[in-house]
């Protein structure tokens, strides 16, 4: 008896995106299809202009593509209403970005809390609790981020994506800004989500980080020249 492959935690078909700038066209995606299954850890690297920032927007649902589309947990993310792909990203998705997401006058706490009202997600105190404590954060819940180190930033960004328990997290250059003790702690807190079933997507320019995933996807020119399984 065969079983069924589980759905992909995430899932890119033959994504196209380009711009125009008067009478020049610039195709930034040229046909990228990729898949993050649950509890994978995968890394898109390539140079810079390679079309991996505009790849992030089309698969958080920020941007939107000009061809293909993008699927969350077997749920089409592309083509929908601003409206719509706002609550399912806020749902299903978390995102890392290098330089925080977090609202600069309230706390760890109170981004967190944020980052769930949006969402209509959880908004009780013991789940914001739970999330605080998995990435280490519980200690500095009420400090603003001007009053946090650089780890403990790239902590509490991680807990905001975290907040909705999401089926797949984005990582934008999570350890860019970080010393080599703090990046592999931050490595370890992804890959503990990863573990816990979510899946996971870092797009990076260290072959280090690259190295402690997965699988790699490199992309060149807007295309996908090399992938590893």
């Amino acid at each position: 008896m065969s079983t069924l492959a589980p759905t992909p935690a995430l899932e890119a078909d033959r994504l196209y995106r380009f711009y125009h700038v008067g009478d020049d066209e610039t195709l930034a995606l040229r046909g990228v299809s990729m898949t993050v299954a649950p509890g994978e850890v995968v890394a898109v690297t390539g140079p810079s202009g390679s079309g991996k920032s505009t790849l992030l927007g089309c698969l958080a649902g920020l941007d939107e593509p000009d061809g293909g589309v993008v699927r969350i947990d077997g749920e089409r993310l592309s083509r929908r209403p601003e409206q719509e792909r706002a609550m399912l990203r806020g749902r299903s998705i978390g995102i890392l970005y290098q330089s925080s997401n977090l609202v600069g006058h309230l706390s760890v706490e109170a981004n967190v809390a944020l980052a769930q009202q949006l969402a209509g997600g959880r908004t009780d105190v013991a789940w914001r609790s739970e999330v605080l404590e998995r990435v280490d954060m519980a200690r500095r819940a009420h400090a603003r981020p001007a009053e946090l180190s650089g780890g403990e930033l790239a902590r509490a960004g991680l807990a905001v994506a975290l907040a909705n328990d999401p089926a797949v997290l984005l990582a934008d250059e999570p350890t860019g800004e970080l010393d080599s003790v703090t990046a592999h702690s931050v490595l370890a807190l992804l890959r503990e989500r990863a573990d816990a079933g979510s899946g996971v997507l870092v797009v990076t320019h260290s072959p280090d980080v690259a190295e402690a995933t997965d699988r790699e996807i490199h992309l060149r020119d807007g295309k996908v020249h090399r992938a590893s399984s």
